[in-house]
């Protein structure tokens, strides 16, 4: 077989990035903006951290304290976050940077399945005979999940070979995910490839989306999505007949003004013809970041309590609260990513504490972020390099923590 080279132009490998010079080894500390930040104990970095944070939340109130953390860190820290903000300090204002990659995927799981819960996992891949990725491109953005896709493939040669002949690259035109997933379903409903038992068992109005489909015939369909009419009759038979499908998608469908309707009309796919629910099939959304999904599992969102409780419900707010050994769980959503940087700016938050996320890079409109930051009365920013964008004194950092 021949072997192809990559080659890329752009960028660094990991050991050239994470070098010395740019690892933080210990806490900095700045008094005022004037000042340049300074070594110090951890002890005192803590202490010092802890006392700011009190003041503030004594002399304003706990909503004026905020948390952004991120997907990069273990599921124990995000609880524990979770715990302090929402248990003892008394705010939901703690967001997470899985706000801007996976709330589409989470508001289709709701939406569709009842809870932020994939119903598949990476064992799935083993038995999978067929693979649907969509809005992802896996073998870059998830190398080590696309290696496990081809350790599947070379354990049965002649599924290998079963794979090759029958894959299809659906080249839509961006945007069009909804109509080729719908269109899709009017293949399946027309050439009787539904699961009417799994259709009645586990869902409720399927007539109304049925009406839906027949409004999207792959002859109109394929005027939107700019593919074959044959393309999307045969992904429709491979989908549903299929022993175990599995789908995987990401950015590609969640980074959009329709993301939540996108994740939606392709688990409608799976549901319509029962491939959910057994080995190797299922809707399976790639995270973006390695514990985007840990995270949420501990209720590390504004709007999200721990073991998929939910905020709004008293009685999971009771619950909560009982565990943790607290009176109550404060009843007011908080604020939101975008919306934590927005009341910064104006001044209603005063302390904020980043972890392990780099929003003077990676966060919409960075420029304002920057902004925001350097209004910001106490901001302490939980990093292992200097060279992060939200490290630098640009970015308005009071105090610093390696």
């Amino acid at each position: 077989m021949a072997q192809a080279l990559l080659y890329f132009p752009h960028g660094n490998p990991l050991h050239l990035t994470t070098t010395k010079a740019n690892r933080l080894l210990h806490p900095e500390v700045r008094l005022s903006r004037t000042q340049k930040r300074h070594k110090t104990p951890w002890l005192a970095a803590l202490g010092h951290a802890a006392d700011k944070f009190a003041e503030i939340i004594k002399e304003h109130g706990p909503d004026a304290v905020a948390f952004y953390i991120s997907g990069q860190l273990l599921t124990e820290d995000y609880y524990v976050f979770n715990k302090l903000a929402k248990g003892l300090i008394g705010t939901n204002n703690v967001d997470t940077n899985s706000r801007l990659c996976m709330s589409s995927a989470v508001a289709g799981y709701k939406a569709s399945l009842g809870a932020d819960a994939p119903p598949a996992c990476f064992d799935d891949i083993d038995h999978a005979e067929t693979l649907f990725i969509a809005g992802s491109n896996t073998a870059f953005a998830h190398p080590i999940v696309f290696r496990r896709i081809e350790d599947a493939k070379a354990k049965d040669p002649r599924r290998t070979v079963t794979a090759e002949a029958a894959d299809l690259h659906l080249a839509i035109k961006p945007g069009t995910d909804i109509a080729l997933f719908n269109a899709m379903l009017n293949v399946m409903v027309h050439d009787r490839l539904l699961d009417k038992q799994c259709i009645d068992d586990h869902t409720q109005g399927f007539d109304a989306l049925k009406k839906l489909a027949l409004d999207y015939a792959p002859s109109k369909a394929v005027k939107t999505c700019g593919i074959k009419t044959d393309d999307i009759v045969k992904a429709a038979h491979l989908f549903a007949q299929s022993k175990a499908t599995l789908s995987m998608y990401c950015q590609g469908l969640n980074q959009s003004a329709e993301g939540t309707h996108k994740n939606s009309a392709l688990i409608n796919l799976h549901l319509a013809t029962g491939q959910t629910g057994k080995k190797g099939a299922g809707p399976f959304s790639l995270t973006g970041q390695p514990n985007a999904m840990g995270g949420r599992e501990v209720g590390g969102m504004a709007n999200l309590l721990s073991a998929h409780r939910d905020l709004a419900n008293p009685e999971h707010r009771k619950e909560v609260a009982k565990f943790w050994g607290v009176d109550d769980v404060p009843a007011k959503p908080g604020k939101t990513a975008v919306e934590l940087f927005d009341a910064i700016d104006k001044g209603e938050i005063k302390a904020f504490w980043i972890a392990c996320t780099n929003p003077a890079q990676s966060m919409p409109d960075a420029d304002k972020v920057r902004r925001a930051l350097e209004k910001c009365e106490f901001v302490v920013v939980q990093e292992a390099f200097a060279n992060a964008d939200t490290a630098s004194p640009r970015a308005g950092v009071a105090s610093g923590t390696a």
